[in-house]
């Protein structure tokens, strides 16, 4: 559970931003799938940890492809 909060907290300091129309629903799913793992922390931590690797699957995946620009960190 703790890989699992790491990553959480990890993605949720990236800032990120859509490049295209594709690039929204890239963000939109990413962000679900962060919203998932929070919500299934505690009562399932083998799916929480499984919905932050989809999350950050669809980050990078939309980065390489040039549909999301990674463009800062909040600091940490």
């Amino acid at each position: 559970m703790k890989e699992t909060e790491r990553l959480i907290e990890k993605i949720e300091n990236l800032r990120f931003r859509p490049v295209s129309e594709k690039g929204e629903w890239m963000i939109e799913n990413l962000e679900a799938y962060i919203s998932d793992s929070k919500h299934f922390l505690k009562s399932d931590p083998l799916l929480a940890f499984e919905a932050i690797v989809w999350a950050w699957a669809f980050l990078e995946i939309g980065v390489e492809l040039g549909l999301i620009s990674l463009y800062s960190n909040r600091g940490k």
